[in-house]
C-alpha cells in the first residue's frame, strides 16, 4: 500500500475517532434529533422558509457526513417542517447532495487503500469493480430502491467503486426517489391533518410498487447472473 494511500486512510480514521468523541461530549445527534430543535425550525418556516429550507438542507448533508443516522430520519423530518410536497423535493435536494459528499470523502480517503483488499475476493470485484456499467446501475437501484441497507455506509462505499461521480449522482437522485416519497407521505399521514387517511394509503401503495420493482429486478438481473455463472 502507498505511503499516500496510508496517510489518507489514518486521516479518515482519526476524523471518525474525533467526530465520535465530539458527538458524545456535545451531545450532536441528540441535538439533531431532539423534538424542540424540528418545533423551532417549523416556526421558522412561517417566518423565513428559505432559511428554514436552508438549514434543513445543510443539516442533512451534514448529517450524511458526519453522522450515522438512518435515511428515514431525513424524510420524516422534512415531511414534519414542511409538508409531504415541499418536504419531498426538499429531502431529495438534501440526501442527494448528502451522498455526494459522502461518496467524494470515500473515494478520495478510502479508494486507493481499500480497494485493493476488495479485489482479493472475488465476488465483491465483480460486484463493486465490474467494467460493465449496468452492474452499477442495478447494484444502485437494488439499494436505493429498498430501504433496508444503511445509508450513510452506501454512501461512503460507493466512492470505493469505480463508478463515474456524474452517474453515481443521476442514479442515487432518481432512485431515492420512492423511497423519499413514501417517507415523507407517511410521515404527513401520521401526524395528523388533512387528507391525513389519503396519505398513508398512498405511502403503502408505493411501498407495495418498490417491493414488486425490486423482486423483478432480482429476478431479472440476479437470478440471470446466477445461471449465467453457472453455464460458464
Amino acid at each position: 500500500m502507498k505511503k499516500e494511500s496510508v496517510r489518507k486512510l489514518i486521516f479518515f480514521i482519526l476524523a471518525v475517532i474525533i467526530i465520535i468523541i465530539l458527538d458524545r461530549r456535545l451531545g450532536l445527534v441528540s441535538k439533531i434529533t431532539d423534538p424542540g430543535s424540528y418545533i423551532r425550525l417549523r416556526q421558522m418556516t412561517g417566518e423565513n422558509f428559505f432559511m428554514a429550507s436552508s438549514l434543513y438542507i445543510g443539516i442533512t448533508v451534514l448529517s450524511c457526513v458526519l453522522l450515522a443516522l438512518p435515511g428515514v430520519t431525513f424524510a420524516a423530518a422534512a415531511a414534519y417542517l414542511f409538508g409531504p410536497l415541499r418536504g419531498t423535493i426538499l429531502c431529495l435536494i438534501g440526501v442527494t447532495l448528502g451522498a455526494i459528499a459522502s461518496f467524494l470523502v470515500g473515494r478520495y480517503f478510502l479508494k486507493d487503500s481499500v480497494k485493493p483488499l476488495l479485489n482479493k475476493n472475488a465476488t465483491l470485484k465483480k460486484l463493486l469493480f465490474s467494467e460493465d456499467s449496468n452492474s452499477f446501475f442495478i447494484l444502485l437501484m437494488i439499494t436505493r430502491l429498498l430501504p433496508i441497507f444503511p445509508y450513510n455506509i452506501q454512501n461512503f462505499a460507493y466512492g470505493i467503486t469505480d463508478i463515474s461521480l456524474g452517474e453515481y449522482s443521476l442514479y442515487t437522485f432518481l432512485f431515492l426517489i420512492p423511497g423519499v416519497t413514501m417517507f415523507t407521505l407517511l410521515t404527513a399521514g401520521l401526524t395528523g391533518g388533512e387528507n391525513s387517511r389519503n396519505y398513508i394509503i398512498s405511502s403503502l401503495l408505493l411501498f407495495a410498487g418498490v417491493i414488486i420493482i425490486s423482486a423483478l429486478i432480482r429476478k431479472r438481473f440476479l437470478t440471470a447472473d446466477k445461471n449465467e455463472g453457472e453455464v460458464n
